[in-house]
């Protein structure tokens, strides 16, 4: 048998270790094992699956504590491989000494329906089949909202086979392996422990013939386009969660979730500080000693127009209210900034007439 997962040396963390140093430590993980870094990588996929199983109980408070209590039973493996058990020894019984039926829990070495009664079924399946992206939307699309394309990878059942894993027209026949329940009994000592049956898959039966689309699996990798609202005023880091679009639950449960992270664009031209929009707008010499108006471009793509005082020095900044970010009721200013511009080359003319200038202000070169 298998020994059981220890989850915080899948995620090679303390057994102290903070929620921020788990997740950290997951982020680095996932980034490393991803199956879309790694195509074709079997061995990383699985790695993959280890690392969110791991996170999906360490991350949650109470599942941790949870997990800290089978710690304390013993249901963990040494170096050595096997059971060290403190309620029945070393591969013994249960803490009366009756057999205990583990049940088929993917990543403790069959523990499942104990673990079960514990964690609760159903929550180790919503970490491992949530799906984290991120999305990259325009400037202009993050401060008025709007919708952006976001495409994933997903398994769905397979549409040659509806699922079974049989051709069609096979013949469906009872496993003889699991009678039909599609799991297998094996006793080690004083453990009865329970797994999906390997010949069937868990489905309890066999075809006579796999599906060739999906190699009697059942399910095929597709991708899966989905279009992502983004709400007004949105900013790089914030999240967006997906119910149902995430992966398909491999035990025909409810699918995991999508969590989707926007990373926002740079723009040209504006320029983001909290509600406030930023901006540089240029003027010649001349506009800024004599002043001028000049017309002004919003985020939403309106105008408005500027009085530029004369004497205007470069870098003076005017706020125009009322034309930033809208969110939750309240509206941002824009502030727009004078970049005062200095001609490269002058012709005659202006150059006479710019000495005529500076000798009548007593300026000196």
């Amino acid at each position: 048998m298998p020994p059981a997962k220890d989850y915080y040396r899948v995620l090679g963390v303390s057994e102290d270790a903070t929620e921020a140093q788990i997740k950290k430590a997951y982020r680095g993980l996932a980034k490393k094992y991803h199956p879309d870094a790694n195509p074709n990588n079997d061995a990383a996929t699985e790695r993959f699956k280890e690392i969110g199983e791991a996170y999906g109980v360490l991350s949650d408070a109470e599942q941790r504590k949870k997990y800290e209590m089978m710690r304390k039973l013993g249901a963990f493996a040494p170096a050595g491989g096997g059971f060290a058990s403190r309620a029945g020894g070393r591969g013994g019984a249960g803490p009366r000494g009756e057999d205990i039926d583990f049940g088929g829990f993917p990543g403790f070495g069959g523990l499942g329906d104990l673990f079960s009664s514990i964690f609760g079924k159903g929550k180790r399946s919503a970490s491992l089949e949530l799906i984290e992206v991120t999305a990259t939307i325009p400037f202009r699309t993050a401060v008025l909202g709007g919708k952006v394309p976001v495409t994933i990878e997903v398994n769905e059942a397979c549409p040659a086979c509806g699922g079974s894993g049989a051709a069609p027209g096979a013949k469906i026949s009872v496993c003889d392996e699991c009678k039909g329940r599609g799991t297998v009994t094996f006793g080690q000592g004083g453990f009865a422990v329970t797994r999906p049956c390997p010949a069937c898959r868990g489905r309890g039966k066999i075809p006579s013939e796999s599906c060739p689309r999906c190699a009697g699996q059942g399910e095929v990798r597709v991708q899966k386009r989905l279009l992502v609202t983004v709400r007004p005023g949105t900013d790089s880091g914030q999240k967006v969660r997906l119910k149902g679009q995430g992966q398909r639950h491999p035990d025909s449960g409810p699918p995991g979730d999508l969590i989707v992270t926007f990373e926002v664009e740079g723009d040209r031209f504006f320029r983001r500080d909290g509600l406030d929009i930023h901006c540089t707008v240029p003027v010649n010499v001349a506009q800024a000693m004599l002043g001028t108006r000049i017309k002004v471009r919003t985020v939403d793509g309106r105008h408005f127009v500027l009085t530029i005082p004369p004497g205007t020095q470069p870098g003076r900044r005017f706020r125009v209210r009322g034309h930033g970010i809208e969110k939750n009721n309240v509206r941002g200013d824009q502030i727009v900034e004078v970049q005062v511009t200095i001609p490269e080359k002058l012709t005659p003319e202006q150059e006479a007439a710019l000495k005529q200038f500076a000798d009548s202000t007593d300026l000196r070169y």
